[in-house]
């Protein structure tokens, strides 16, 4: 082991397991070690994810900026975030098999290298040519292939947590890891309207996006060297790939308490998704400008990373996985409901930013935990399978709830108070839907929802086999 790596790590798990009768000669000692470079490939994965994320939404919030040098209509411009979403259903499944079969490094370079060239292409598609009159199809490609590389980057957060991290710091990693696809929507909303004032700076907005991109390949093809550490993190590591994927799936639809999972929380990503596409047409109606709709969408993103952070480290001393989901929920229900009502009243500022606030707060807290949560109650399947059905639910369930909500509105006559444009539409029924789908699948993931903690009690059997108890295992540091 190198020295840069044994040196300022934690002290890890220490355990031996007993083959047979308790001779010493058939007694195998087994270190699970911990490595200071497990923080580097943490970073590198957050910088994917949060470049990534900063591509799949670089123009929705300078549409008709990017309309107009583009030369295309403002719903040519919602397919750019759009091709997201439907690449990624179809290409889930082949991302979860890759992930659990070719692993975290391959894997991770596969989709920085995607995300390079979806950025570059791009930027390719709006330079200025006279003979070239193709721009918009380019700049498709290159979101495409972005969302190509989406999934890639997006379902391996339980996995890098499950193999680099010990017990008592997965699901704050996986928060960490989690968090960062967040974080680059909410940095595209700042950076976007604050580059591109005008339709001619596109090209210089694209640029900005490319160079993070390039530098992110760069050190996920050179910094991240293995799938995962020399020697694994805890017990339930060295088994993280324990069960073939067609066999994993076939386990997982036996698995009751994962369906349920699978169904309600995939409903819950399903809410949120509508609430972030929607937000701005929502607002208008009732006279709310998009300066405040975009406040009110960053303080939902600023408010839900600081409720994700505080949610992990408290499931990491405490493993209340359940309580802290169904009690998350329950809120986020509540705030849900508090903003169906607010939103429809005019002048309400105040209340209409508090409540997104709180929505954020509490929704998205559970984002991480429940993915932790999906391995705990399917373990021994792999991490990217549990994990990724539960994205693939929730993508789903966005296309059908979008398309229901929208089916559900109503053209209003006169609203003076609208700051839509020409089109103003109703947004009371929906919002109710909306509240009441929320509320119908947290009930039915409290009640139903009754699980045991798998991963944690193969990692306690482990250790209690072991002839050399946790508290009193020499300092082992990697």
């Amino acid at each position: 082991m190198d020295s840069d790596d044994e040196a300022g790590s934690e002290v890890p798990t220490v355990s031996a397991t007993v083959s047979g009768p308790p001779n010493p000669e058939l007694k195998k000692l087994l270190v699970f070690k911990v490595y200071k470079r497990r923080w580097f490939v943490l970073l590198v994965f957050c910088l994917i994810n949060c470049s990534n994320a900063t591509i799949w939404l670089t123009f929705a919030p300078v549409a008709n900026q990017s309309a107009q040098h583009l030369k295309v209509g403002l719903e040519e411009i919602n397919w750019l975030s759009l091709v997201y979403m439907v690449v990624a259903i179809p290409l889930s499944f082949g991302t979860t098999w890759m992930l659990d079969t070719f692993g975290l490094r391959i894997t991770l370079i596969l989709g920085s290298w995607l995300n390079m060239f979806g950025a570059m292409v791009r930027f390719c598609g709006v330079l200025p040519s006279e003979k070239i009159q193709v721009l918009y199809p380019v700049v498709m490609l290159g979101q495409t292939l972005g969302a190509l590389a989406q999934p890639l980057i997006i379902f391996a957060p339980t996995k890098l947590a499950a193999l680099w991290f010990p017990d008592h710091q997965r699901a704050t990693a996986n928060m960490i890891a989690s968090m960062s696809n967040p974080l680059g929507i909410l940095l595209a909303n700042l950076i976007s309207p604050m580059v591109a004032k005008t339709s001619g700076q596109i090209p210089a907005l694209l640029i900005v996006y490319a160079v993070p991109a390039c530098i992110t390949c760069f050190l996920a093809t050179v910094g991240i060297r293995s799938s995962c550490p020399p020697t694994p993190p805890s017990a339930s590591a060295e088994f993280s790939n324990s069960e073939p994927f067609v066999q994993g799936l076939k386990l997982l639809l036996k698995n009751k308490n994962y369906l349920v999972l699978l169904v309600c929380f995939g409903a819950g990503i399903a809410v949120f998704t509508c609430f972030s596409t929607l937000l701005e047409q929502i607002l208008c109606v009732n006279g709310y400008t998009n300066d405040f709709a975009g406040l009110c969408g960053g303080l939902f993103i600023a408010f839900g990373i600081v409720g994700a952070g505080a949610l992990g480290l408290y499931v990491d001393k405490t493993k209340k996985f359940n309580e802290s989901v169904k009690i998350n929920m329950c809120f986020s229900t509540l705030a849900c409901i508090a903003f169906a009502v607010v939103s429809q009243l005019r002048d309400q500022n105040v209340a209409v930013a508090a409540v997104c606030s709180l929505f954020g707060f509490f929704g998205f807290a559970i984002y991480p935990v429940a993915m932790e949560l999906s391995v705990e109650c399917s373990y021994p399947v792999g991490e990217a399978t549990s994990a990724g059905l539960i994205f693939i639910s929730g993508q789903v369930q966005s296309v059908l709830y979008i398309i229901i909500l929208q089916a559900l509105t109503r053209r209003l006559a006169d609203s003076p108070t609208s700051t839509c444009g020409s089109a103003v539409l109703s947004w009371r029924v929906p919002m109710l839907v909306m509240a009441g789908l929320s509320t119908l699948f947290t009930c039915c993931f409290v009640v139903f929802f009754h699980t045991r903690y798998r991963r944690l009690e193969t990692g306690t059997n482990k250790e209690s086999n072991g002839s050399i108890p946790t508290e009193h295992a020499p300092s082992v540091q990697g």
